[in-house]
């Protein structure tokens, strides 16, 4: 293991002014997002799609790495330009997903736990060759019902930490995502104290795992109620919760924390960034790491059309933008309504 390279991999990820895109998403979750603007879910478009952001220069400045998908890390542009040289052009950093979904646990009261440790040590050395430097691992945890359960918790914590070690191994940044949803009816209190728990005891086994915190990002979920809460939280509220709840938990020797939006709106994920890099006084750098809170709009402007490409890239361009401005706390709502 190269700590220093990590640990300068694991910086530029987070770097101020920037954030991570991930694009991610499988081919079934792909086929829901071709499905709503009418588009077939076929290699050549979703390659397509994927190029149009990858090539926007522009909006490509504020983005500091893009998580891929296995399909898309060995896909080639149109001209055969391989998509992760793009990437690399751009001056962001490619990174690959590298979970393989989740299977329901047994006897954990309906907890699912993340597949994919089989083989990863030998999938590891093809990623890293292909140019991927950074790697996701997505543990998902449900607030409601009773969930999660201890034997559910640990075992997402155990694997996100056996992952972390093998992408560490070979010199590959883990990001750490252990997601709490927002898609039940819990409460703002209840996000709060899962997900208290849930990173206590994910960087317990990160520790036991010997992973070096300085060579990884952290992707948690914001501290939001559920989606069919009977209260939902003003921007402060929010912003005020996560950063109590990760002063608790997150070392200060983790270099940075890149958000997942969760579901949120694209401007509400943004504000909440915004708002926490305006209160400050934590000792990581807070940046996004977003998926479909940067692609909505550039999708809806596609449309799989070749003549909206550059609506599209527009669109990316401006949402990318926005939340560069919220990484610094220098969003608001009125240059939101100006640039659109």
């Amino acid at each position: 293991m190269n700590l220093d390279a990590l640990n300068k991999i694991a910086n530029r990820m987070v770097e101020p002014g920037k954030g991570i895109l991930a694009a991610d998403e499988s081919t079934s979750t792909m086929g829901k997002r071709m499905a709503a603007i009418d588009v077939e879910n076929t290699a050549e478009n979703r390659r397509d799609y994927r190029e149009l952001m990858f090539s926007a220069k522009e909006a490509m400045s504020f983005i500091s790495g893009v998580i891929l998908y296995d399909e898309t890390i060995w896909q080639d542009a149109k001209d055969g330009t391989p998509l992760v040289k793009l990437i690399e052009d751009a001056g962001s950093i490619p990174g690959i997903k590298v979970d393989e979904g989740v299977r329901k646990l047994a006897g954990a009261r309906g907890d699912e736990v993340t597949r994919g440790l089989d083989k990863l040590h030998e999938r590891l050395p093809n990623y890293y060759e292909r140019g991927a430097r950074f790697a996701k691992w997505r543990a998902v945890i449900d607030p409601t019902g009773g969930r999660p359960s201890y034997a559910g918790l640990v075992a997402n914590a155990h694997a996100l930490a056996r992952y972390a070690n093998l992408c560490q191994e070979f010199d590959i940044v883990p990001i750490v995502e252990p997601e709490v949803l927002m898609d039940g009816d819990n409460d703002i209190d209840a996000t709060y104290a899962v997900t208290e728990w849930v990173l206590k005891e994910t960087f317990q086994q990160l520790y036991y795992l010997n992973v070096a915190l300085e060579g990884i990002v952290l992707k948690p979920n914001m501290i939001v109620p559920g989606k069919k809460a009977a209260k939902q939280a003003s921007i402060d509220e929010v912003a005020e919760k996560t950063i109590r709840v990760l002063k608790s938990c997150v070392p200060s020797a983790v270099p940075g924390i890149a958000y997942l939006s969760g579901g949120q709106s694209d401007e509400l994920a943004t504000a909440h960034l915004s708002r926490m890099n305006q209160i400050g006084g934590f000792p990581w750098k807070m940046t996004f790491s977003y998926g479909r809170a940067l692609q909505a709009a550039p999708q809806m402007a596609w449309r799989g059309q070749a003549e909206n490409v550059a609506a599209a890239q527009s669109a990316f361009l401006h949402r990318a933008r926005m939340n560069g401005l919220a990484s610094l706390g220098k969003w608001n709502a009125e240059l939101e309504r100006q640039a659109a």
